[in-house]
This record gives structure tokens, C-alpha cells and sequence, in this order.
């Protein structure tokens, strides 16, 4: 949809020249919500109904208003009044797509793309939001001229597609550095950077702080409690959570706030009061703990509220951004053959750059039978979301079903229709559909004691298993994985190689086959390489939360000293 080029200012002035210009309330809407005020959008919005009502524009700025005040099916309602006023509005369709996709009405979403990409078919930037959904609906239809297309369009800089769903694609290093610049320029142009901060005091108590849309029961959180906790205990620095979500009553959350300095509830705030509010907290150094993912605030950060920035832990790749300093990561999951892909400075652990819950406890494993798998079966599973399971991936898998009799791949269930589409794809590859069985998701605990009754996790790429993986390291599910030239791709790599088990990650898919087969077939080599998984988790650094958050706090300190990256 159109995009005003006009700041607030301007468009607030247009509205007092023509209070009855429905067009000048859409335009100050638009403004309004890219400034990430939802309430003066949605006000404006309104406006411009009560003027013209059923404008198909204005229609679309309220779902988007809605939306991002997270009123998920009036939203939806919105925008599909909108869509039906305007059918050939490729822009409106892509608003519609996304509403749906939060509401989980995941085919009609589908439809929605697919409508869009057919009004604008030379729209790489829709292409890629069709390219995604049907990854995530295992609707493989066109996927490769998608995928063409998408590519072709950020080599040549003409989109700023999405990064995180660029991730899914079988990129290069140095495509995934265009893709994020793309993105990041396309944000700067929309926001304002705050004054530089002023001197940080080295006498002064150092303060860090950590942006991120995912305190509390979500995969961010469940991987940092153990170590804010570790760092409260150790108090190198005051630790301040930037929470983008409100708080949902979890433990999790409860935890992270015992454990932090002061946790500042920034939900739905406008970009530049988020930005205000971690400046007006002294921040020295500042961690996004979200980057390209979905719900983060990219805005916030390219408004340089710290002086130190920093790209860590959810997205596993670069920020491609000038006000990102540096990114923390490890030796495996970013070689230094990787290194010129990256904007940021990188700075690397020497353990695994992803902490864990280790707090948590291990659950007695949940029988089998109540988990819908055969009592005697070989047990693989793959517990990645539905957008990694791309053909190779699963054809890989279905691969190791044809070898290892009476064998089972077990699945998380997808949205929409893909586990119809997945068991349509193994009896296509010559494999029982009833081989495929899928798990709903599930509370964490029961989720775990699930996951302990699989005997091996078949890891996906080249978006491979990250928080599921350590979940299943954690569970004494031992996890097969082939890195690939990526840092999406060699992140379950990283945890086997600190673990102390690097056999676990092989350098051909024949490999990943033949291991996996190999495993399948001799009981006693899976008892033996559970059994080193138990020991290894004992006693390698990688569950270590004490030594990482002495590792991290000294990486913290580095940072600080260091000087900002020049715009």
C-alpha cells in the first residue's frame, strides 16, 4: 500500500489546512503508525471513516492499527472489509495475508499472498511474503521461481525483503548481508536518531540493557533466565530488560524480573518513547535481542538510544545495520570465513554464544503410547517449525525411513494443512504416510518429556534447529546435524561441537543419511551415544551458566570500552 514520505509533523499540519480531507487523515494515519504511535493511527483511521466511510484506505490503516495493538481479529475484519473494496489492491491483500496469518486463518492467508503476488507479480517483496507462507504451509506449489525471484531481486538491490524469512532460503552469506542492509536502509530513512548520548563516566556502575519482545514464556526467555540469574549472583553490571511484550503472569517472566536490575514495560509504546525511556536509563551498552525477527523494534535501535549496540542470540544472522556495533557469537557459528559477511564487529565467546535453562528440570519421560508412537519403533524426530522442513530437508529424512524397518518420523504439527501436505510428500518419496506422526505443541515441561522418549532429532538446513535443539540436548535426545556456510545453519553445530560430541555434525547429506541410518539399525550405538550425551551435558561448558555468564559479563566489559561503529 502507499507509503507517506511525509514525517508527523507534516502530516498533522495537512490535517488542521483540511480537517475534512479524508485523504489527509489516511496520510496522517500512515504517519502516525510508522512512528509506532497505534492509538493516533487508529484515531486518524477513524477520521477518515466517519468522512468516507468504507474507504478502503482507511479501512487498511485501522486493521493495521489494530493489529499492532495486538486486536488480532478486529484487525482481520478490517482488513478483509478492506480487501473487498479494493479486490486489485496488491497492497491491502498483503496487510489482509498478514492478519490472517496472526488469527492462524493460515490457508486463507495463503490465498491472500497468492492474490497479491497475482496482482504483482513483479513485486519481489510479495513474492517473498508467498515464498514464506507456503514454506510454513509446506506448500511446495512454484517454490523455486519464488525463491528465483526472491533472490535475484536482493542481489540486485531492488527490495528489502524480510530477513528473517530470507534465512529459509538457500542464500549466501553475502546475499543475507545485502538482504539485511536492504532492510536496515529502508528503516533509517523512516526514523530520526536521538542526539549522541553523553560521555559514559567510567567511575559509573555499568548498566546493559536488553531489548526484546520475548520476556517471558518464549523461546528468548527460556533460553536467558538461567543466565540473568547467573549474572545476578555474579552482579557484574545492572542488568535492565526492555520488555516489548506485556508481561504474560508466566514464571519465566517472573523469574527474568527477580533476576534483572529493573524490567521496563515498553508495550506498545511509539518507537522514539522506547528509544526516550533506555536513554533516560543510562544505558551503556544495549543488546537487541530480537533483530530481523518478527515483533522486534528495529526502529528503536536505529534511533541510537545507546552508545554501544549490539545483534545477539534470536537472530542468527546480520543486522546488515550501521547502529549495530557488534555481534556476539562463537568461534563455529561465525568462522572467520564468515566474518566479511557481517557489518557488525564480532565478538566471540569461547563457549557456545547460546545460553540455556538449566534450571529447568529433566523431566520423566512421557510414555509412549500416550504420546501416539509405536512402544518398539526407532524414533526419529525433527521438531523445527514447519518453514525449515523444505523437500531436501524432508526427503533426507523420509530417506533414512527406507532404511531403519519400522522406523517413525516424529513431527510438530503445522499450521493450516501441512501435516496433509507433508504425509502427501512421503507417500510420494515411497514412504507409509502413516510413518509421520505429528505432535501439537505442547507446555514447555510436556513438551520435554516428549522429546525425551525420540531417539535421534534429524535436523533440518539450512535453517536448522537452535532453541529446539538445546531443548533436545537438554531432554538426552541426541541431535544429527549437517552445518552448512551460514550462522542459521550451523547453530545445533555449535552446541554439538561444545558439548564435546562434533560427530554428531556431518559434511554431506549421504553422511547425515548414513549415519543416521547406521543408528537406527544397532540399538546398542543409540544407548552408547545417549549415555555420552548425559556425560557430556554434565561436564562440558555448554550448560555451564556460571562460566557463560563470567564469559559474557567479560565480553560485556570489552564492549563498552570499545568505540561506536562511524554511521
Amino acid at each position: 500500500m502507499h507509503r507517506s514520505r511525509a514525517p508527523r509533523s507534516a502530516a498533522r499540519a495537512a490535517v488542521q489546512r483540511a480537517p475534512h480531507d479524508a485523504l489527509a487523515w489516511i496520510l496522517l494515519a500512515e504517519a502516525e503508525l510508522d512512528a509506532g504511535d497505534a492509538r493516533a493511527g487508529e484515531a486518524a483511521a477513524n477520521r477518515a471513516l466517519a468522512l468516507r466511510p468504507g474507504h478502503p484506505e482507511a479501512l487498511a490503516r485501522l486493521g493495521r492499527a489494530q493489529w499492532m495493538q495486538g486486536r488480532r481479529e478486529e484487525a482481520a475484519d478490517s482488513l478483509r472489509r478492506a480487501s473487498a473494496n479494493a479486490p486489485a489492491h496488491a497492497g491491502i491483500a498483503v496487510w489482509l495475508g498478514h492478519a490472517l496469518e496472526d488469527i492462524g486463518a493460515w490457508e486463507e492467508a495463503g490465498e491472500a499472498y497468492a492474490r497479491a503476488h497475482a496482482l504483482a507479480p513483479q513485486e519481489p517483496m510479495i513474492a517473498g511474503y508467498l515464498l514464506h507462507l507456503r514454506r510454513k504451509l509446506c506448500d511446495w506449489r512454484g517454490l523455486d521461481a519464488l525463491a528465483l525471484q526472491v533472490r535475484a531481486a536482493v542481489r540486485a538491490g531492488q527490495a528489502a525483503v524480510e530477513p528473517f524469512a530470507f534465512l529459509s532460503e538457500d542464500a549466501t552469506p553475502a546475499e543475507q548481508l545485502q538482504c539485511a542492509r536492504l532492510r536496515a536502509r529502508a528503516v533509517a530513512a523512516a526514523v530520526r536518531p536521538l542526539p549522541p548520548p553523553p560521555p559514559r563516566d567510567p567511575a559509573a556502575r555499568l548498566r546493559v540493557g536488553f531489548l526484546s519482545n520475548g520476556f517471558g514464556a518464549h523461546p528468548t526467555g527460556l533460553l536467558t533466565a538461567a543466565m540473568f540469574e547467573a549474572l545476578r549472583a555474579l552482579d557484574p553490571f545492572e542488568a535492565h530488560l526492555f520488555a516489548l511484550n506485556p508481561d504474560d503472569g508466566s514464571t519465566i517472566r517472573q523469574r527474568l524480573a527477580h533476576a534483572a536490575h529493573a524490567v521496563h514495560d515498553v508495550a506498545g509504546q511509539p518507537h522514539a518513547a522506547v528509544a526516550q525511556r533506555i536513554r533516560d536509563a543510562g544505558i551503556d551498552v544495549l543488546f537487541d535481542l530480537r533483530g530481523w525477527g518478527g515483533g522486534g523494534a528495529p526502529e528503536v535501535l536505529a534511533m541510537r538510544p545507546a552508545r554501544v549496540q549490539v545483534n545477539w542470540l534470536a537472530y542468527p544472522g546480520t543486522s546488515g545495520a550501521p547502529w549495530i556495533d557488534h555481534v556476539l557469537a562463537d568461534g563455529f557459528v561465525l568462522p572467520e570465513a564468515l566474518q566479511p559477511h557481517f557489518s557488525e564487529r564480532v565478538i566471540r565467546l569461547p563457549r557456545a554464544f547460546q545460553p540455556s535453562d538449566t534450571a529447568r528440570a529433566a523431566p520423566a519421560p512421557m510414555p509412549r503410547a500416550e504420546c501416539g508412537l509405536p512402544e518398539h519403533a526407532v524414533v526419529f524426530c525433527c521438531f523445527n517449525n514447519s518453514y525449515k522442513l523444505n523437500p531436501r530437508s524432508m526427503a533426507r529424512a523420509l530417506a533414512v525411513l527406507r532404511e531403519v524397518d519400522g522406523s517413525v518420523l516424529w513431527l510438530l504439527s503445522g499450521p493450516g494443512r501441512a501435516d496433509e501436505r507433508l504425509r502427501a510428500f512421503a507417500q510420494a518419496q515411497g514412504v507409509d504416510p502413516a510413518r509421520l506422526v505429528f505432535m501439537p505443541k505442547q507446555p514447555h515441561a510436556e513438551y520435554l518429556a516428549r522429546l525425551a522418549q525420540a531417539d535421534l532429532f534429524l535436523d533440518t538446513g539450512p535453517y536448522n534447529a537452535h532453541t529446539t535443539a538445546s531443548d533436545a540436548l537438554w531432554a538426552g535426545c541426541p541431535v544429527l546435524t549437517r552445518p552448512g556456510d551460514t550462522f542459521a545453519a550451523r547453530v545445533a553445530g555449535s552446541l554439538n561441537h561444545h558439548l564435546g560430541l562434533g560427530a554428531m555434525n556431518v559434511d554431506s547429506d549421504g553422511a547425515f543419511v548414513a549415519r543416521a541410518v547406521a543408528l537406527g539399525r544397532d540399538a546398542h550405538a543409540r544407548r552408547a551415544l545417549r549415555a555420552e550425551l548425559t556425560e557430556r551435558r554434565r561436564v562440558s561448558g555448554l550448560f555451564d551458566m556460571d562460566g557463560f555468564a563470567r564469559d559474557f559479563a567479560a565480553a560485556v566489559a570489552a564492549m563498552a570500552v570499545s568505540p561506536a561503529r562511524s554511521p
